[in-house]
């Protein structure tokens, strides 16, 4: 995938919003060495995503020096849609303008757990971020370890200059070039495969191959060789991958260069001379990598969605919930109906109208909801909530509004809220 990073390079304070932007990066999204610590001591079973790359991986798109967009990438959905399987987690390492020999760097200090320069893993990177993510590489390494998916968008770089010069070179000189560079490729890409797979022998790698940005009426007969560039580079990625590719340990080939064939325009931002993918383009990669993950790629119901329908969706282990009890945001909190919630959580629970009170049972726990009450039980201690339970008229009967975040907390739930997709997502 082509990069054009000098413009970051310039951008001088521009560099340190950015490190702002995507170190702290949406719902759910764990941040450079905190993936390992923010599970550490459960006893849940959590699904733990890492991301190794370049700027694909980082979700990089034009205008991120902007401090208030944040990076909605493939990772990110990909976390998204390991929600609706359970507990999920995502270290994201994705570094601007690496190279598939700076992933050999950089995967080689992960492997020894051996803290390491920015200009160690690839002179000159143009990421704010280089010097936190060398120095982290020992817990990035506890990170690998853990994973059950680990995925790798890499080599844009490689070629991307090769790319841009197409006009100069004559085919003789353009396929020469492309035989080095796939070479460098195979190498580089095997030799981390091989430092990834010291660190944890099972996890499932997907590894991504590359599109051709181009769209057809941009470089008219040059269309065809660029096309047969990428599909080169295709290959190559099949054949690494078929290389490791064992039962119990697989490594398959997310294949999104397919997915962008004359699509370029829409899927990517060349039209403003920046050739990274759009939001549509993001989603269309992340859609690859979690059908091959998972076989399906979830999005909230069009019900959930649409002008005029309840605010937000809400997914309870796996299943969205289809109530007429809409949820209902009060305070900026989200409550869901008691009713709705015992029926989704499989909990037990019992209204006592002389208290006002909602006694919820969940394995070992007891959480007690009192209308108007700033405060729950959980197994008899008090814990403060912001905004207290309330009833609601719907149609002709009143219903017990519960606040989700304080009950799912003291139930031991875990939950996220996507503010991409309106949707929260309650994992016990």
């Amino acid at each position: 995938m082509l990069n054009t990073w000098r413009k970051i390079a310039a951008a001088g304070t521009s560099g340190l919003l950015l490190l702002a932007i995507l170190v702290s990066a949406g719902a759910g999204y764990v941040k450079a060495g905190e993936a390992a610590a923010a599970t550490q001591g459960s006893e849940q079973d959590i699904f733990r995503i890492v991301a190794l790359g370049d700027s694909i991986t980082a979700g990089y798109e034009p205008g991120m020096t902007d401090v208030n967009v944040k990076p909605y990438g493939y990772a990110e959905r990909l976390l998204e849609q390991g929600y609706y399987h359970g507990r999920s987690t995502l270290g994201n390492y994705g570094i601007l303008g690496l190279t598939s020999t700076g992933l050999l760097n950089y995967t080689g200090a992960i492997k020894d757990g051996a803290v390491i320069t920015a200009e160690g893993i690839q002179a000159g990177l143009p990421d704010p971020r280089i010097e936190q993510f060398a120095a982290l590489t020992p817990q990035i390494r506890t990170e690998l370890a853990q994973a059950d998916l680990i995925t790798v968008t890499i080599g844009g770089n490689d070629v991307s200059s090769l790319f841009l010069q197409y006009k100069q070179l004559t085919d003789e000189d353009f396929q020469a070039q492309l035989e080095q560079r796939l070479s460098a490729y195979n190498t580089n890409v095997k030799t981390a495969l091989e430092n990834i797979r010291v660190v944890n022998p099972q996890a499932t790698i997907l590894l991504a191959d590359q599109y051709q940005p181009a769209p057809k009426f941009a470089v008219k007969e040059a269309y065809p060789k660029l096309m047969g560039a990428a599909e080169r580079l295709t290959a190559m990625a099949d054949s690494i991958a078929a290389s490791f590719d064992q039962t119990g340990a697989p490594v398959r080939v997310a294949h999104i260069a397919k997915q962008f064939v004359g699509l370029e325009g829409s899927l990517t931002h060349i039209i403003s001379l920046d050739f990274h993918p759009t939001q549509l383009g993001y989603e269309k990669i992340a859609r690859v990598f979690a059908e091959l993950q998972w076989g399906e790629y979830r999005t909230p119901s069009v019900a959930a969605t649409a002008p005029g329908s309840a605010p937000i969706s809400i997914v309870v282990k796996g299943t969205e919930l289809n109530t007429p009890n809409k949820p209902v945001i009060k305070n900026g909190q989200n409550f869901l109906a008691l009713r709705d919630v015992l029926n989704a959580v499989g909990a037990s629970g019992k209204w006592d109208s002389k208290t006002a009170s909602a006694t919820i049972v969940y394995g070992d726990r007891t959480v007690v909801i009192t209308i108007g009450s700033k405060y729950i039980k959980v197994n008899g201690e008090d814990q403060a909530i912001d905004t207290p339970a309330f009833l609601q008229k719907v149609g002709k009967e009143e219903k017990t509004y519960l606040p989700l975040a304080a009950l799912a907390t003291g139930l031991g739930f875990d939950v996220k809220y996507s503010s991409q997709l309106k949707t929260a997502f309650i994992n016990p």
